[in-house]
């Protein structure tokens, strides 16, 4: 067992070579973009989904590092949060590390800005809880109790999904606050933790208690990444090796070829809030269910090393799950109307075409009374004499 109330950010230290030359204003500046998807959303293909839900109405806390607002993945996303620790006044805006503004990238970083990136959930906004000023670990008694004072910020300020990239020692403060945020019908997802060296795997938490969906990390071959936690807690797995994101220093991005089961979570949070977008009628254990049960489960169903297997975003938003003595929950919401790149000129073209109707109507009305106009020379009819009755 760990000793003392230990708390530490998932993953490795954020590899960050050659910086920007200016100094960023809060976090470092990162390098330059991919210019090819990473592997883990060729993986996931979290775009096969999208047809039928983006995550838009679904709010994600993180409760981490804090969030950087500024990156063009997360700009416009990111609420105004909480600090926990220390930085108040910037509402859990600054990330002095990265770690939480690349978590958040991989949750909800947008489309379409040019880049090959994306988030697993792009419509989805960010709530930024700062409980950790940075990804060492520390032996900070309160720190239980600030996690756990963090969720309950987060339920009160309405998050539908709270994403855990870190780990604690179990406390009466934060189980106490997990069954709180259940209670309330948010979803909690949380690192299965990182086996550190020379040391036996250890239940973490809140990933250890009940209701928490834990996530463990796989490699690109679909393997079980060495330093993931094993336990039989373990849910389901997501990549958690050679893993990219958002700098909160500028535009740039972070790479953490290290991984950590960190950056596992916040892909299924991702997931998540596509499942609560889509499907906002199921409780935590019915959204737990469904992501567990549309996983590419390992060949014995379930195992300690990956729990049902990794994360499908597309099984899990559309397949219709029960039997039938349970039928499936809810209907499919309607997916979305493709974009129609010829929407303008058809809009133009009807117009056109009514305008063209009304004025044959009005020159076909007009063309006897022009006639009879030019039979008279234009003088004025006249009127028939009356006729006593």
């Amino acid at each position: 067992m760990l000793s003392g109330a230990v708390a530490a950010l998932l993953g490795t230290v954020l590899v960050v070579p050659a910086p920007a030359a200016a100094a960023p204003k809060c976090g470092p500046a990162g390098n330059p973009a991919p210019t090819q998807p990473t592997w883990a959303l060729d993986r996931l293909a979290p775009e096969t989904a999208w047809r039928v839900s983006r995550g838009g109405g679904v709010t994600v806390a993180v409760i981490d590092s804090g969030v950087s607002p500024s990156h063009p993945l997360l700009r416009g996303k990111v609420l105004p949060g909480t600090d926990v620790n220390h930085l108040a006044q910037l509402e859990g805006q600054c990330d002095l590390v990265g770690h939480g503004t690349l978590v958040a990238g991989i949750i909800a970083g947008r489309a379409g800005t040019g880049v090959p990136y994306s988030g697993i959930a792009p419509e989805a906004r960010i709530l930024p809880i700062r409980v950790l000023a940075d990804n060492q670990r520390t032996f900070d008694e309160s720190i239980p109790a600030e996690i756990g004072k963090a969720i309950r910020w987060a339920v009160d300020h309405h998050a539908n999904v709270i994403n855990l990239s870190l780990v604690t020692l179990d406390k009466k403060e934060l189980r106490d606050a997990v069954d709180y945020a259940l209670s309330s019908n948010v979803v909690l997802v949380a690192a299965a933790g990182n086996r550190q060296e020379n040391q036996q795997d250890q239940p973490a938490y809140p990933a250890a208690y009940d209701g928490v969906i834990a996530v463990a990390g796989i490699d690109e071959q679909g393997a079980h990444v060495g330093s993931s936690v094993t336990g039989d807690y373990v849910d389901v797995a997501a990549p958690g090796l050679n893993i990219a994101g958002p700098a909160p220093g500028g535009s740039g991005y972070l790479y953490e070829p290290q991984g950590g089961t960190s950056f596992a979570a916040a892909y299924v949070s991702g997931v998540v809030a596509l499942i609560r977008s889509a499907h906002p009628e199921l409780n935590p254990e019915q959204v737990r269910y469904r992501l567990t049960r549309t996983a590419d489960n390992p060949p014995d169903g379930h195992n300690a090393e990956v729990g049902y297997g990794m994360v499908d975003p597309y099984r899990a938003v559309t397949s219709l799950l029960g039997t039938r003595a349970n039928p499936p929950l809810g209907a499919m919401p309607k997916p979305e109307p493709p974009a129609d790149p010829l929407a303008w000129q058809r809009t133009v073209a009807i117009w056109v075409a009514v305008v063209g109707a009304v004025l044959a109507g009005v020159l076909l009305t007009l063309r006897p009374i022009l006639a009879r106009g030019r039979r008279r020379g234009w003088r004025p009819g006249r009127r028939p004499p009356a006729v006593d009755a």
